[in-house]
Order: structure tokens, then C-alpha cells, then sequence
């Protein structure tokens, strides 16, 4: 579907914007494939993120922050229109901008369209020639392979053969930059360099591909890891209750080499994947870390917004599952940090935020007009005041299923244009915070259920039912 907007200019509302804020401060627009809130900023102390960590520390963390759909095409879509899903918009990582909403500028196209210059440096939109008019440049980068990265000799020769005999990790004692993630990191750097000294403010978009698989990273970062400490998941099978819809095969990582085309992956092989996705999360905080460096170094960090997020969650044998592609929290809960000129950073904001609210928060936060087909709501109030707790919503969809997270429940409802209703699961983070009890169909739960069901039917957007 194509979102038809007479004309772009005209129909904008000027966002406001705090005193303390400069005019047209820069944007370092940072974007992690896959990356899960499992960081030490969000409490988790078995992880080595120090340098994500140190942007928590002098930004706002949304421990609440999901995203709207949990595929990276169209996650990545949905988030850069400012735009829901619909039944029929955004739906796979095949999902373009400019197939599905070409008639509304894009968040980098609105600020190149406000007098930025806009770069894009590796994995941004999905794919690197969607949203063209959103950049003045697009760069990838280039390794010997396809696009899975690998540099042995052994892992290049399958690649060339067969993809899906590829291993689904590597590990190698090489410099960072001999993947694609280190150039990245000193591409970007090199960009900062030259932009500040055009005088021209800038939206500096740096896509870094892991820990998305294959896990590849070098040596150093595996070893930060004892592999006898990693642990698997307690919640390791399918909920109790759970509908049969809730689950998959996990067919992203079923096609590697190493992995049964059925049934469950080995402990020892779970241990093994656990281990190639931590490592690879160390593996790209440090290109991070070296961006964040150069940019105190050449004197930038006060005039600039850093934003960090994930672009949806990955379950880690939760629930017996791999990878995305699932409506339960660990495939929608990802992480989000803005750190902003004029905001005192170092704190947490527990409001449910969604993806498509960063869209008006960044336009806020550089004084530049909002476009009215923007779906989100500006979270500046939650940067200026971040103790301040919002009763608030969020709303994901993944195919058939539709998921409202609403206080303390995460409701999911299962339905299709020509069956109304299919299936549900609801889910009392309070006292079940793992989700591992399907509540929805329990007697005492019902009348609950059916009023989720009333308020997702609302909130899902206008154009939710239309073709």
C-alpha cells in the first residue's frame, strides 16, 4: 500500500522545541541489528557493554521501549516513516519504503529536507537503495563474501558453494575492522572528521550488523566469555497455554550448517550460539566506543543527539525459540538511549515508549517540523523528566498476531481479515514477567481478555483494516 499525502510541504506542524537544546544540533543516529536489552545498562551484569553503557550514563534509558514489528524490514520501515503496521503494511524484512509508503518523507529525508546533510553508512533501511531521497549519501560496506561476513578461507569456500552450509558462528584472532562492523565504526568516524569541519549540520546513520547472525567477531571478544558460566534459559518450551500460533521453527537460524532442519539444538550447540551472540554484542559496543570517542575528541558530543537502538529484540532458546519473529516480549522488547544536548542524563524512564515515537522525538529535539502522517508521540517530556512515569501503551504486530503491552499485561491477539478471531494469550508481567502462563482463556481472566481485545481494536491505527 502506498500513503497518499497531498503534498509534503504545508502539512507539518512545528514541534517544539526546549531552550536549552541548540539550534539544529547534529544527530549520530546509531542502529544495532538484533541487539536485545540484555546490556548492563538494563541490569543485566553478565554482559560487557561498557561503551553503551557510558551513553546510558549520560543519556536517558527507555527500559520499557518496543518495537513495532520484529523483523528488521519492516521494523526498520515502520520506524523511520513514523508509521504503524497495518494488515498489509510492513510486514517482512523484504518491506521497502518505497514500495509501501514512497508519499511521506522519511525521517532523514525530513531533516535533509530542513538543511541537514544526511549520510548513511552500512545496514540503516534494510535495503541500501530504499528511501533514496532520505540521504546526500549511502555507503556499504564490502568484505570477500556475501553478505554473511565470513573471512576463513574454509567458511568462504562454503559460502561460495552453499550459504546454507555456512557456519553459524566464527571466530577468528583478527583486527575489528576485518568485519564489516569495524569499517563501519571507522567509516563513521572518518564522516565526523569531515562534517564538523562543512559547518552544515548533519544526520550521521550508522547501521552496525551484529550481533545479528552469523555470530562472527574476533578472537578478543569470545574471550570474555567463560563458556562454562554461559547458562541456558529456564523457560526453555512453550508456555503453558500458549497458542500453537505463538510459536516456529526458528528457520533463520535453520539455515546454517551445524543445525537440525528439526527439533531442538543441542545444549551444547544452545551454549555454543549463546556465547557467538554475547560475544558479538561486546564485539560491536567497541566499534560504538570508538565512534562515541571521536566524537568527544573532535569537540561534537555537546552539539549532538545520540540515539542508540535496537531494531527489535532475539530470544535466546526462550520458550524453546531462536531468533525474532515472535510476539513475545523477547522478540519486541529492544533497547533505546537518547542522550541530547540540554537533557541531564544518567537516568531511566520506565514509560511504555514504541519505536514509531522516535520519529517526532528527534524533530522535537532539533526544532524541526513534525509531518502530520507521523503515528508516534514525541517522548521529549520523558527526557526532560524521566522520573515522571506515563500510563502508556505500546502496540507490535508480526503477521497475524497483534500485541498490546499495557501496563502490566502483554495481550496478543491472533486474527486475519477473514477470520476475525483465531486465537489469543495474555500474560501478567507482574507476577509472571518470563511469560510462561497463558492467562487469557482462565475464567477469572476473561473479562480482562476481552477488554485488551477492545483496547488493541483501538489503538491499532486508523489504517490498521485498510488495503
Amino acid at each position: 500500500m502506498k500513503l497518499l499525502i497531498p503534498g509534503i510541504a504545508g502539512l507539518c506542524l512545528l514541534g517544539s522545541c526546549t531552550e536549552k537544546i541548540p539550534s539544529k544540533p547534529n544527530v549520530l543516529f546509531i542502529a544495532v541489528d538484533d541487539l536485545r536489552p540484555e546490556l548492563n545498562c538494563y541490569g543485566e551484569n553478565h554482559i560487557y557493554s561498557p561503551n553503551i553503557d557510558r551513553l546510558a550514563n549520560d543519556g536517558i534509558i527507555f527500559s520499557n521501549a518496543y518495537c513495532n514489528i520484529p523483523v528488521s524490514g519492516a521494523s526498520r520501515a515502520s520506524l523511520l516513516t513514523g508509521l504503524r503496521p497495518t494488515r498489509n503494511r510492513f510486514l517482512t524484512y523484504h518491506t521497502r519504503v518505497d514500495e509501501e509508503a514512497d508519499n511521506v518523507p522519511t525521517l532523514p529525508e525530513n531533516f535533509r529536507m530542513n538543511g541537514y546533510y544526511t549520510v548513511s553508512n552500512s545496514k540503516v533501511f534494510h535495503h541500501s537503495d530504499d528511501g533514496a531521497r532520505s540521504w546526500d549519501e549511502v555507503w556499504l560496506p564490502q568484505g570477500k563474501g556475501s553478505w554473511r561476513d565470513y573471512i576463513t578461507k574454509e567458511n568462504l569456500l562454503l559460502d561460495s558453494i552453499d550459504i546454507k552450509l555456512t557456519p553459524p558462528f566464527e571466530r577468528v584472532d583478527v583486527p575489528d575492522n576485518a568485519y564489516k562492523d569495524g569499517k563501519t565504526a571507522d567509516k563513521t568516524i572518518a564522516d565526523l572528521k569531515r562534517l564538523s569541519k562543512t559547518g552544515q549540520p548533519f544526520f550521521l546513520a550508522a547501521g552496525f550488523l551484529k550481533p545479528h547472525l552469523p555470530f562472527n567477531a574476533p578472537d578478543k571478544y569470545w574471550k570474555m566469555y567463560d563458556p562454562d558460566k554461559i547458562m541456558l534459559p529456564e523457560n526453555d518450551s512453550k508456555p503453558e497455554n500458549a497458542p500453537d500460533e505463538s510459536m516456529h521453527n526458528f528457520g533463520e537460524l535453520r539455515n546454517y550448517g551445524m543445525i537440525p532442519k528439526e527439533g531442538p539444538v543441542s545444549a551444547e550447540m544452545a551454549k555454543m550460539l549463546i556465547h557467538g551472540y554475547y560475544s558479538c554484542v561486546s564485539y560491536t559496543d567497541a566499534q560504538i566506543g570508538k565512534v562515541l570517542n571521536a566524537l568527544d575528541e573532535l569537540g561534537l558530543t555537546e552539539n549532538t543527539i545520540i540515539i542508540l537502538w535496537g531494531d527489535h529484540g532475539w530470544n535466546l532458546l526462550e520458550h524453546g525459540l531462536w531468533c525474532k519473529h515472535s510476539n513475545y516480549e523477547t522478540s519486541l522488547h529492544a533497547p533505546l538511549i537518547i542522550r541530547a544536548p540540554g537533557i541531564d542524563g544518567g537516568k531511566t524512564n520506565h514509560s511504555i515508549s514504541e519505536f514509531i515515537d522516535i520519529y517526532p522525538t528527534l524533530c522535537e529535539l532539533s526544532g524541526i517540523e513534525i509531518p502530520v502522517h507521523v503515528e508516534g508521540e514525541s517522548l521529549i517530556e520523558r527526557l526532560q523528566n524521566p522520573e515522571k512515569t506515563e500510563n502508556d501503551y505500546a502496540v507490535s504486530k508480526y503477521y497475524n498476531g497483534t500485541t498490546l503491552i499495557e501496563g502490566d499485561y502483554f495481550f496478543t491477539e491472533w486474527s486475519s481479515a477473514e477470520k476475525p478471531f483465531i486465537s489469543r494469550m495474555l500474560y501478567n508481567h507482574k507476577s509472571d514477567p518470563g511469560e510462561n502462563l497463558n492467562i487469557s482463556e482462565m475464567d477469572e481472566y476473561l473479562e480482562l481478555s476481552q477488554k485488551m481485545t477492545e483496547d488493541l481494536h483501538e489503538k491499532w491505527g486508523a489504517d490498521f483494516e485498510r488495503d
